[in-house]
């Protein structure tokens, strides 16, 4: 089992067994994805790079947490958010998977946001 199906049986596991995890709902843990997003800006800031892995890993945590609740509830599953943020960033690169060229990382910046504002 690799490291993204554990942490995928994990959080399943957690929402079965654990009292407090089974409570928790998509309202609920928007306090504390903005708490860990929070977090990480702060270890960004303070290059404190050990802090930032444990930080981006709760973020992620919290994510995960969330989508399984969305899943639960019929919303979406973790599979559709990772094909649609793929899609998304292939689209929002045609510098890279497209015909367009970007002579700069400015250049990039701008077809990026092009794009993301014409969505």
């Amino acid at each position: 089992m690799d490291e993204f199906d554990r942490f995928l049986e994990l959080i399943f596991t957690l929402r079965e067994k654990c009292p407090w995890d089974k409570i928790q709902t998509i309202q609920s843990l928007k306090s504390d994805l903005l708490s860990e997003v929070y977090e990480v800006v702060d270890a960004i800031r303070d290059k404190d790079y050990d802090n930032l892995k444990e930080e981006i890993g709760d973020v992620i945590w919290i994510s995960g947490l969330i989508t399984q609740v969305a899943k639960e509830e019929g919303f979406f599953d973790m599979a559709s958010v990772l094909k649609d943020v793929n899609e998304k960033m292939v689209r929002r690169h045609p510098h890279v998977f497209g015909t367009m060229r970007a002579k700069s990382a400015e250049d990039a910046r701008l077809i990026f946001y092009q794009v993301k504002d014409s969505e």
